[in-house]
């Protein structure tokens, strides 16, 4: 049988870690943030990576909060485009499909666990003020008092990938045409989800971006593509959850009645591998498999499915014997965790969206824990191999480090 890894937490390692604590450096309360993200999602990823950056933000003694921008074009499909170009056609036909999902997500989803983001959305990440659905709504609220922010932050998530639907919107490249009150402009650690961008959108993109007097990406391959649009540097950081780096608090307040005895197989996107490899941890370990409830999900359910605010989910991955999964925050967590792991490589056309998580484990030298769920031998062989966590933590401190220091540098420029 598989001896699973009994190993602290990361930020149970005796580290310099400033940002568990409110650095006094930075002043008091008196600098107002806005965020942009996708805060709104029922999705496990982006609302813990919108939590791990307004934490951190709030333990730096900083207002902050997320500015309510809920486009329909992210998870509803928005307007019809026209019909009578090729790419008019592909736009409105996701547009049907966003549509139509979205409605069986709210007719035939579980109501129970929509209560929970709901929740989550309202009581822990705090959002407030009115719901702004357009670049106008957000304009006009940019220029009210009550919009009125010292820095306003975009980022993390993949709010920078131009989508079939839409393009890109001007809105998550803080191109307000009012001014927004003269604001200082950050990003912090946005994707594009993909190793390039599209060249159908680089003129716009390179003409949003030189308007910023702050500039990331997450992803190595996201830092060269906005230097290569601007000319100028750009700050390699980490995705907010691992900025923030310590989720015991939520791990405390709602993992009591979670057991420990489980594989945690978390999949997006598509069942294709990662079943294989959930399937094979379990074997080896004699544990049942939980999978948490995806909205999006149209492959048969993989062992047990369970349905977890975000919180609860950060709770079941933390006590887990082992975590397989195909998604980033799902590796994140993992690593965060020092949880033994496999990230089963997306197949097919989707196979460049690993981009995110293989820039990561690149960056701690974990890449072999990226697998191809269909080399059995290769996911057997991995699933005995411990990892040196040792190796690790100084490589996951340089990045939460380099995170750190950009965004206390912009908030620096506010004093």
């Amino acid at each position: 049988m598989l001896q699973v890894q009994k190993a602290e937490p990361i930020w149970a390692v005796p580290l310099d870690i400033e940002s568990r604590f409110m650095n006094p450096e930075i002043g008091p309360a008196s600098r107002r943030v806005g965020i942009f993200t996708y805060h709104f999602s029922d999705n496990f990823g982006a609302g813990l990576q919108a939590y791990g950056l307004r934490e951190w933000l709030l333990r730096q003694g900083v207002e902050a909060e997320f500015v309510n921008y809920h486009p329909s074009h992210v998870e509803a499909g928005g307007r019809f485009q026209s019909p009578f170009t090729a790419s008019g056609l592909k736009a409105d036909a996701k547009i049907v499909y966003l549509w139509l999902s979205r409605l069986r997500h709210e007719w035939f989803g579980n109501a129970a666990q929509k209560t929970l983001f709901q929740k989550f959305q309202r009581e822990t990440l705090n959002v407030k003020g009115p719901r702004l659905a357009t670049l106008a709504d957000v304009d006009a609220y940019l220029s009210s008092p009550e919009g009125r922010f010292d820095l306003l932050i975009c980022g993390s998530d993949q709010i920078w990938a131009p989508s079939q639907q839409f393009g890109i919107d001007p809105v998550y490249y803080l191109a307000f045409p009012g001014g927004a009150q003269g604001a200082h402009r950050v990003a912090y650690a946005p994707s594009f989800g993909r190793a390039s961008l599209d060249p159908a959108f680089r003129d716009a993109a390179a003409q949003h971006l030189a308007a910023f007097d702050g500039l990331s990406a997450r992803e190595k391959s996201g830092v060269t593509t906005v230097e290569n649009l601007t000319g100028r540097a750009v700050a390699w950081v980490p995705d907010p959850t691992i900025l923030l780096g310590d989720f015991t608090g939520l791990v405390q307040s709602h993992g009591a009645d979670i057991g420990e005895d489980h594989v945690f197989c978390y999949a997006l996107r598509t069942g294709a591998g990662i079943r294989d490899v959930a399937m094979a941890a379990s074997a080896r370990l004699n544990a049942p498999i939980l999978s948490p409830f995806n909205p999006h999900r149209r492959w048969r359910e993989i062992g047990q499915t369970i349905y977890p605010s975000p919180e609860q989910w950060v709770a079941h991955l933390a006590k887990s014997k082992y975590v397989v999964t195909n998604s980033f925050h799902g590796t994140v967590f993992s690593i965060l965790f020092r949880k033994p792991f496999l990230t089963v490589e997306l197949p097919g056309s989707r196979a460049a969206l690993n981009e995110r998580s293989r820039s990561l484990l690149q960056a701690l030298g974990l890449e072999e824990r990226m697998v191809d769920g269909s080399d059995a031998t290769a996911v057997q062989r991995m699933l005995d191999r411990p990892i040196d966590w040792d190796s690790v933590t100084p490589r996951l401190t340089d990045l939460q480090s380099a995170g750190r220091a950009y965004l206390t540098q912009q908030l620096d420029t506010l004093s």
